[in-house]
């Protein structure tokens, strides 16, 4: 039986939101000043997030399940394994994340 992980209630509600494929969901996940880079790209503003969530599940049509999540004083890493429709699907990704007062302040997808 795979072990449970503790996930900060903010990082479960943006895994539920991806998983659902809900932008606004997502979006609201975020701080007004968040920072997301991912792919090579960096998206800055709620609404800005809101676009990148919608193109990526247009585009990629993927499940998010995490697997380990480690919390240090300066960010928390969760490692999912993503599947969808991409090239070398499943892949196993880390997301790097800061917290502002309940909110996600910047995310770095690697």
């Amino acid at each position: 039986m795979p072990k449970k992980i503790k996930i900060p209630r903010i990082i479960a509600a943006l895994v539920k939101a991806k998983n659902n494929r809900d932008s606004q969901a997502v979006a609201a996940c975020f701080d007004a000043d968040a920072i997301v880079h991912d792919e090579g790209k960096k998206m800055r503003g709620v609404a800005a997030i809101e676009k990148w969530s919608a193109s990526t599940f247009k585009k990629y049509q993927y499940t998010t399940d995490p697997t380990n999540i480690v919390e240090n004083k300066t960010e928390i890493v969760m490692t999912a394994t993503l599947t969808g429709n991409f090239p070398g699907s499943p892949v196993s990704l880390d997301y790097h994340f800061t917290l502002k007062k309940g909110k996600i302040l910047s995310l770095e997808i690697k």
